[in-house]
């Protein structure tokens, strides 16, 4: 009686968790902004010795209201500073630099980015913003002429907000909710794998019917994950589905898992559909590892951490967005385990209603 007990308020704690951090995910995940940043830069290309008014396009700041520098910049020690700045609206401006006549390399031309300070947005930068080509070269000269001007320490913005990343913009917020859904398929799924040893090892109804139930939560939480996952794609690389390797592997994984299911509902035996349905589930689990997690990383992807592409690292997934990131992949776990207990329970009724 005391254990039954002790049950159902961890279940209860589960529940309270779930819903406070989830609803946490939501309200946080949506009502912070987005850092400063520029979208649209114009024109792209220019040649030293030139004087040059570059049209720039920003997210969520205020160059109308406040003081605003610009710099070109190569590196930390090649920069040049504008002459003149006129801001046209909130997210709008005319930029003029006066370009140098020689580059600080040999190269025939150079990448430079742009970085705009104001005391409101702090200071905001996008590199490889305009492409500076030379006609002739004196390096001596050209080092001398960019290291004129040296960037001092930008101020901090009045408020700190989710980072801006070109293309990914909004969306970012997605993070919330594709990656947490995936990462609470995995442990559902590793759950699942641990019930099916236990089960072939001493077999006891409970413990396949547990596998049964994790799955199901498990392959629905994967089925979020893709959906968010073709909406995130949707926005980013133009297409819900691409035939990316990571999108290809992941729905055979997911699709190997459905066929569990299809398993369990095709012995009449039940010794012969729990067994069996135990085995094929340890084989999908130890199939996934490498369609999700290898196979991806050998190939071109579009998808972040993928077949050389980097994924989130600190300056995207910062402490900003951790704050909100960690909470979710628990709220969307414990919702997991929350769900999957509750099939779990009414499978046992449904199969005590049979007997």
């Amino acid at each position: 009686m005391q254990s039954n007990s002790v049950s159902k308020m961890n279940n209860k704690w589960i529940k309270i968790f779930a819903v406070i951090l989830i609803s946490y995910t939501f309200i946080g995940g949506m009502w912070r902004p987005l850092n400063p940043g520029i979208m649209e830069i114009h024109p792209e290309k220019t040649k030293c010795g030139e004087r040059i008014e570059v049209k720039v396009s920003t997210y969520n700041t205020h160059l109308d209201k406040g003081s605003n520098i610009a710099y070109l910049y190569i590196d930390s020690t090649y920069n040049i500073k504008s002459i003149d700045f006129k801001a046209t609206s909130n997210n709008e401006a005319a930029i003029t630099f006066d370009i140098p006549q020689f580059l600080p390399e040999k190269s025939p031309f150079i990448n430079a980015g742009l970085i705009i300070v104001n005391p409101i947005d702090g200071g905001f930068a996008r590199p490889s913003s305009v492409s500076i080509a030379q006609d002739s070269v004196n390096t001596l000269k050209g080092q001398e002429m960019w290291k004129q001007v040296k960037i001092e320490k930008f101020p901090d913005a009045l408020h700190k907000g989710f980072p801006f990343r070109l293309i990914l913009e909004e969306t970012i917020r997605n993070i919330y909710y594709h990656v947490p859904f995936w990462m609470a398929m995995i442990i559902l799924f590793s759950i699942s794998v641990f019930y099916s040893i236990k089960y072939l090892f001493k077999p006891e109804s409970d413990d396949a019917y547990h596998v049964y139930a994790y799955n199901r939560v498990g392959l629905f939480f994967g089925l979020m994950g893709l959906i968010t996952g073709a909406i995130w794609a949707k926005n980013t690389w133009g297409q819900y589905w691409s035939g990316d390797i990571k999108q290809n592997m992941t729905a055979i994984a997911l699709l190997i898992y459905a066929a569990y299911f299809i398993l369990w509902k095709t012995f009449k035996d039940e010794q012969i559909q729990l067994r069996v349905s135990s085995a094929f589930n340890i084989f999908a689990f130890v199939a996934m590892i490498p369609l999700i997690f290898v196979i991806p990383r050998l190939y071109d992807s579009l998808h972040p951490g993928n077949g050389g592409n980097p994924a989130l690292g600190g300056e995207d997934l910062d402490n900003t967005m951790r704050m909100v990131f960690y909470p979710a992949v628990i709220g969307y776990t414990l919702l997991g385990l929350w769900l999957a207990n509750l099939l779990y329970r009414m499978n046992k009724i449904e199969n005590h209603l049979k007997q």
